[in-house]
């Protein structure tokens, strides 16, 4: 029979949780960590929070993605009233296994406020349990978090597919596109908010898949980190270095945020050539986005259903594979229906995307 300590099963997917300082001297260190973690992940850390930035450009919240684990960052700048009297700023970390910006802003937000009160990781550590073991926090001074309360839905949901829509208008396709045949595309732009609000909301143009474990919303140009991205088949990354455009090596779509130009590199253009469908598909999305009656969840929706018919229109060139397990693409049989050449272009990349090719 099962003992209840084999029946646990934690209510948050809490990684880590750590505590950066910054000193009076300039001096950044990890002052706390729980569970230990290794070097690189603390090297990185120390890259992604902004105590370390040379600009004093302070990032209230960032997130990203390393290797299957999620991290979170809050950072504050500590006021004078504070018991923390040598330190200038702190940042909180937490990593997790799953996406969601919004319950980890929360609850980092409740963390710093204990830290700025106490200047001890004790206090941290028992609410930490708390969310671990219970899924709750509650605090009348330094307020209350129910996980619960923060659905991945609510996260998947939480940009604005009008806001990219509005920027992008028909290129947006292009996006649509690279998504559908799981390319890799890479944004940039100076402000790291920038970045991470358009690449957060990019994995919506595909929802049928529900996916953002292809979102790297904020990357640097370093050896480690660009090798473990380079191992993902089809991704988003954001860049907050103009360099990248300079590696084409990584990218399939480059997008550059901030001058509103989208490009397709050399060696993609072949599978991402655009015709009468991928005009269709974009008039539709540009409709719906600028419908003010619309709102993004909709916009998505519709999307959505464009791009269950385009996996209906595939179906028929389909076949169940010679082992019986899989569906795999009939390409003579898409030959001979004979589709508009950037169609059929089209239809056998997504059918090499959803890995129904015949080996």
């Amino acid at each position: 029979m099962p003992t209840s300590r084999s029946r646990w099963r934690p209510r948050v997917s809490f990684v880590q949780e750590g505590t950066l300082e910054k000193d009076t001297n300039g001096e950044v260190l990890w002052v706390w960590c729980y569970p230990s973690t290794t070097a690189t992940l603390r090297n990185l850390l120390l890259r992604k929070c902004c105590l370390t930035d040379e600009n004093k450009l302070l990032h209230p919240f960032v997130f990203g993605q390393y290797r299957r684990t999620w991290f979170y960052i809050t950072t504050v700048e500590v006021p004078d009233s504070s018991i923390l009297k040598k330190v200038t700023h702190f940042s909180i970390v937490l990593t997790a296994k799953d996406f969601n910006p919004e319950k980890y802003a929360a609850f980092t937000r409740i963390l710093c406020r204990m830290y700025l009160k106490h200047g001890s990781p004790v206090k941290m550590m028992e609410s930490y349990i708390a969310v671990l073991t219970k899924g709750i926090c509650q605090s009348e001074e330094n307020g209350s978090f129910l996980s619960k309360d923060f659905d991945a839905r609510k996260a998947y949901l939480a940009g604005s597919i009008k806001d990219i829509v509005s920027q992008f208008g028909m290129e947006t396709v292009i996006l649509h596109t690279a998504l559908m045949l799981k390319k890799r595309i890479v944004v940039y732009h100076p402000k790291i908010e920038a970045v991470q609000e358009f690449t957060r909301t990019l994995p919506a143009l595909v929802w049928h898949r529900q996916d953002w474990t292809i979102l790297h919303s904020y990357v640097h140009l370093d050896a480690d980190e660009l090798e473990a991205l380079q191992m993902c088949p089809g991704y988003i990354a954001g860049f907050v270095d103009l360099d990248v455009s300079n590696r084409s090596d990584l990218y399939d779509v480059f997008v550059n945020l901030a001058d509103s130009e989208i490009t397709i590199a050399p060696l993609a253009k072949e599978a991402m050539t655009m015709g009468k469908l991928h005009k269709e598909i974009g008039q539709l999305i540009v409709q719906s986005a600028e419908d003010p009656e619309k709102s993004d969840s909709q916009v998505i929706q519709d999307i959505s259903l464009k791009t269950k018919e385009i996996f209906t229109n595939l179906a028929p060139f389909s076949e169940v594979s010679d082992d019986g397990e899989k569906r795999v693409l009939n390409y003579e049989a898409l030959k001979q229906r004979r589709f508009p050449p950037a169609t059929e272009n089209f239809l056998y990349h997504l059918a090499a995307a959803e890995q129904m090719l015949k080996i």
